[in-house]
């Protein structure tokens, strides 16, 4: 819970709905998960190995969050307590599904 001044300058509190936040959680989870499988099918195609695999995630990661920052306008702290936590939360569970499709799509593309 943070607290911004009111009208008199006193300490209003502001209160964010449990089930709200956990929803957005929820929503921004899937999305995550379906860039990691989009992007890491779009690095097998183009056929990026080493390094070059993974910073195209973490373009893909900064991509996202940028949409999510763009979507929200400046009242992002309506729908996330922290910008810095939408970027990094779940950051590794995505690369994991990255790496999957990464290394399937490349090997199917690339290999066979």
């Amino acid at each position: 819970m943070s607290v911004t001044k009111g009208k008199d300058n006193k300490p209003e509190p502001i209160a964010y709905s449990e089930a709200a936040l956990r929803n957005n959680a929820v929503v921004v989870e899937y999305c995550r998960t379906s860039m990691a499988a989009l992007s890491g099918s779009t690095a097998g195609v183009l056929g990026l190995t080493g390094l070059y695999g993974f910073a195209f995630y973490v373009f893909a990661v900064v991509s996202l969050w940028v949409m999510f920052m763009l979507k929200t306008g400046p009242n992002w702290h309506k729908y996330y307590i922290s910008r810095q936590s939408l970027l990094t939360n779940g950051f590794f569970g995505a690369l994991f599904t990255y790496v999957l499709f990464w290394t399937f799509i490349y090997g199917m593309v690339h290999v066979y």
